[in-house]
């Protein structure tokens, strides 16, 4: 399959879970970074605010933000910024695509960043990743070298997913059980 098969493959499996089964499903894979080596050593998590198709990241993140540095992405035209997360009331509509991102202090020093905590359309059991096709994640994890874990459900884990030279590849992949 091609890129935008494998998307369409994943959406319609998608479709076959509600948001509260998503949910639940969701909480086996933070329990697994919870208990791995790179997020108990990690200082600084760069994570993402889940979107309601992706792994539910905000009761993880909102517990986190208390003991580590929380970072957030933000669309900001073709690119992603970095900002810190400061709470659930410090979220704000992005313009670009209407998901909630934080408004708190830009961070310049991806080299600060431990670990990345990484969303995807679909995974591949060599750690490669299909995104949504903006490219937006491998311009980021191209610029830093924290170690990067993919986080999705066991659906959403192929043996085999199209890459292009520019895809840059997780360290490991955490999915749902």
């Amino acid at each position: 399959m091609d890129k935008q098969e494998v998307r369409r493959y994943i959406r319609a499996l998608k479709s076959d879970y509600s948001l509260a089964e998503k949910r639940g499903r969701s909480k086996s894979v933070w329990e697994n970074v919870e208990q791995s080596e790179p997020f108990k050593n990690a200082k600084v998590v760069l994570a993402y605010w889940s979107m309601d198709d992706e792994v539910f990241s905000h009761d993880f993140v909102s517990k986190w933000a208390e003991q580590k540095v929380v970072l957030l992405p933000c669309v900001c035209d073709e690119n992603l910024e970095v900002r810190r997360f400061e709470g659930k009331d410090r979220l704000s509509l992005g313009v670009r695509y209407s998901i909630l991102e934080p408004t708190g202090d830009l961070v310049q020093d991806l080299d600060s960043i431990d670990l990345i905590l990484v969303p995807g359309i679909a995974f591949d059991t060599a750690g490669n990743r299909l995104g949504r096709g903006k490219g937006y994640y491998d311009k980021i994890l191209n610029q830093t070298r924290a170690y990067k874990i993919g986080v999705c459900f066991d659906f959403q884990l192929l043996d085999k997913v199209p890459i292009e030279s520019h895809d840059v590849k997780m360290d490991q992949v955490i999915y749902s059980i």
